[in-house]
């Protein structure tokens, strides 16, 4: 009953399948346990860490934790949670997608620690060789049309009369139940995780496995995560927060968990990190205390940074944070200023170019009336309001010249303590 327990201490269970029986099963020995991720992008993002890492704690366990790529389901859509049709991606593209993600995944299970060493699967494996006849004789006379309308994500769709449900999303579901029987027949797999929006999909697969195979299988959900406002986690003003550093720097996934509300810094510290009891207790006090010395929030950035990122994401990022701080921005390396390029603050790309109008296409030359204009630009340089790679300039002549960019190419232009820009110039 440990991990039912752990999970749900950690706002981790939204649903489970006849709870009884699931606790005597997992207390009866070691366990498989699978979640899907289908490759709808290039990368995985923060919102897949919580199966990723409630899969890892069944590592922790002693359980066998599978993780199944969607290379089949990925090419068709699952309708749950959304309101139209996706887009369907070609082939090339979905294995694209799955080379990368595979790569992602991984850093978070052990694949090579004995007899619960994580598996990783393709269910394209199993389902191209599966021919048309085979799909509705042995598996789609399993499935009640009548049930399957009544599941959420596919009722919410077919009382829709302005979108509907096309056969190929309609089809989802048995594709999903299938890949459950598949894993519980060739590695004895009893327990499906999954979003509290696949109950529908998970509770089928349970269903065809006891048709099919004889068997019982169980289900586990975990909530869908919101912020405390009720809007959607894992999104920032850039939009996705996403694991590969590429496309969100380690330097703005930290700075994401930096700024949490003050009232989800401490359920996300339990829902996202492996920290001790004891600590968390301890954060949370402190927290509790005095928000504003923001130790929960540096303990959550450090903690997932590392995860993600490892300790070289994690020193660059607070390098990072301590040089935007200080002011002292003539200290940060080359790659400091490509992760700020990259997301971490906005940026102008441009040859060499005044200051005032620096400032004009940057943004900072707003008015109190909200113009931006050269008047204002002059009037900020004058008042000492504004500083040149962590340098107050007050010279309303000066021009951001190659010369003495930083490597050649970047200049950070800050108004007061908190509004910075990165001027990035052209390649000669």
């Amino acid at each position: 009953m440990a991990i039912v327990n752990k999970l749900r201490e950690l706002g981790l269970i939204a649903q489970l399948s006849a709870e009884d029986e699931l606790v005597a099963h997992l207390e009866s020995g070691s366990r498989t346990v699978y979640c899907g991720f289908d490759p709808t992008a290039d990368s995985l993002h923060i919102g897949n860490l919580v199966p990723l890492l409630a899969l890892r704690r069944f590592q922790l366990e002693g359980h066998r934790p599978i993780l199944l790529v969607g290379g089949a389901t990925g090419m068709i859509g699952d309708p749950g949670g959304r309101d139209t049709e996706r887009e369907l991606q070609s082939r090339e593209v979905v294995e694209a997608y799955l080379a990368r993600i595979r790569v992602q995944a991984a850093r978070f299970l052990d694949f090579d620690c004995g007899e619960n060493s994580a598996i990783l699967v393709n269910n394209m494996d199993w389902t191209e060789s599966l021919s048309v006849i085979d799909y509705l004789r042995d598996i789609g006379k399993h499935f009640s049309v009548n049930a399957m309308i009544q599941k959420e994500s596919v009722r919410r769709r077919v009382e829709d009369p302005q979108q509907g449900i096309s056969y190929t999303e309609f089809s989802y579901m048995i594709l999903q139940s299938y890949d459950y029987v598949v894993l519980n027949r060739e590695h004895d797999c009893t327990i499906q995780m999954g979003g509290s929006d696949q109950w529908g999909n998970i509770t089928a697969g349970m269903d065809l496995i006891r048709r099919m195979e004889g068997r019982q299988a169980h289900a586990i959900t975990y909530p869908l995560v919101t912020k405390s406002d009720g809007t959607k986690f894992g999104k920032s003003s850039g939009g996705a927060i996403w694991l590969d550093p590429e496309r969100t720097s380690p330097f703005s996934f930290y700075q994401f968990w930096m700024n949490s509300n003050d009232d989800d810094v401490i359920r996300y510290l339990k829902m996202f990190t492996f920290l001790e009891n004891d600590r968390l207790a301890e954060l949370e006090t402190l927290h509790a205390e005095d928000p504003g010395q923001r130790q929960a929030h540096r303990a959550l950035a450090e903690e997932m940074t590392r995860l993600v990122h490892g300790d070289e994401g994690l020193e660059a990022a607070t390098r990072i944070t301590s040089a935007m701080f200080q002011n002292s921005l003539s200290s940060l390396g080359e790659s400091d200023l490509q992760q700020l390029a990259l997301d971490g603050m906005e940026k102008t790309r441009t040859g060499e170019i005044g200051l005032l109008q620096a400032l004009v296409d940057s943004g900072l030359a707003v008015t109190p009336r909200g113009e931006v204009t050269i008047g204002q630009a002059r009037k900020l340089v004058q008042g000492n309001s504004v500083s040149v790679n962590g340098e107050k300039v007050t010279d309303v002549e000066r021009q951001l010249q190659r010369a003495d960019a930083l490597y050649g190419r970047y200049f950070v232009l800050q108004k007061g303590k908190k509004n910075h820009h990165l001027i990035e110039l052209e390649a000669e």
